[in-house]
């Protein structure tokens, strides 16, 4: 579709991370009128390249050019546009929205939304940017859910769990699990070279975690039970990944000495699916949430607070 034929756009939403760019732009009443993605994440940027590219290829591209944007994820890191500084936890969405950073754009005013920042299980810190704007939109989709404890996970290449008390974000973790699984199925005595969806070497994998103890002891079973007990190497895959994940659900929740009657799943679909797999295993109850239309959701929450500021 050509730009000179775009509906009118009056905000755009931007999750700009690490490896990728999606956009979306939206109406008046938030609803989304067109969506693309840039293969402009920020890894691959030099310095003050964001801003160029956002202004010459993204406005003309959702036919923007004169629009308000509202940005969140690594492009408010020390890699992207620009920093925008960290929250402390505990954290509402009015923080978060209080904290907004502008930045010049010649289109049209343009915030990134700031990640947030704690202390971590241990006292060494914990960060994040852009699952905290998916927490709040999931928060302002779905309100109900802003009384009591809650107990949220994002999984992905950082997983993320959440505690969430009465609407705030009090406390949270990173587990490193997606990397984990990239890493070690591309570059260690683990890898394989035919990943399959073989669900029953992924349950074989959750209960080989075990509680998610002497993790670096369990991972070697994944070689183990090929070349020593005959399992079938294009199997190499979904066991590593039931493993990690299995390992991921059993161990990270005691950090935060979190215990939930329901785990909330917040992110993409099929990796939700997995987490609920390996969490029923363990006999937690689930409920699963998209991702995308909580970051824009989300997006569209702060930018009408600092509106109405």
């Amino acid at each position: 579709m050509a730009a000179s034929a775009l509906p009118a756009c009056e905000l755009l939403a931007c999750d700009w991370g690490t490896t990728n760019l999606r956009v979306w732009a939206l109406d008046a009443a938030g609803a989304v009128t067109a969506q693309r993605d840039f293969p402009l994440g920020v890894s691959q940027l030099a310095a003050g390249e964001a801003a160029r590219r956002f202004h010459e290829e993204v406005r003309p591209a959702l036919g923007a050019e004169r629009t308000p944007a509202i940005l969140c994820g690594m492009v408010g890191s020390n890699l992207g546009w620009a920093i925008a500084p960290y929250v402390d936890c505990p954290a509402s969405r009015a923080d978060l929205a209080a904290r907004l950073l502008a930045v010049e754009d010649p289109g049209g005013p343009v915030r990134i939304v700031p990640g947030v920042r704690s202390d971590g299980f241990n006292g060494r810190g914990d960060v994040m940017r852009g699952e905290g704007t998916q927490l709040f939109g999931w928060l302002a989709s779905h309100p109900r859910y802003a009384q009591g404890r809650r107990l949220v996970c994002h999984p992905g290449t950082h997983a993320k769990w959440m505690l969430v008390e009465d609407g705030r974000l009090v406390g949270f973790v990173t587990a490193m699990t997606g990397e984990l699984f990239a890493v070690l199925g591309r570059h260690s005595v683990l890898r394989s070279e035919a990943p399959s969806d073989d669900m029953a070497a992924f349950d074989d994998g959750v209960e080989a975690a075990g509680d998610g103890d002497a993790l670096a002891a369990r991972l070697f079973t994944a070689r183990a039970r090929i070349v020593g007990q005959g399992a079938p190497p294009q199997s190499a895959s979904s066991y590593l990944s039931g493993l990690l994940i299995g390992a991921d659900v059993a161990a990270t929740p005691r950090l935060l000495r979190a215990q939930a009657e329901e785990v909330i799943l917040l992110g993409d679909s099929r990796l939700c699916g997995l987490y609920a797999r390996a969490l029923s295993a363990r006999g937690a109850k689930t409920t699963t949430f998209d991702g995308e239309a909580a970051a824009i959701a989300g997006l569209v929450a702060l930018h009408g607070m600092e509106m109405a500021q």
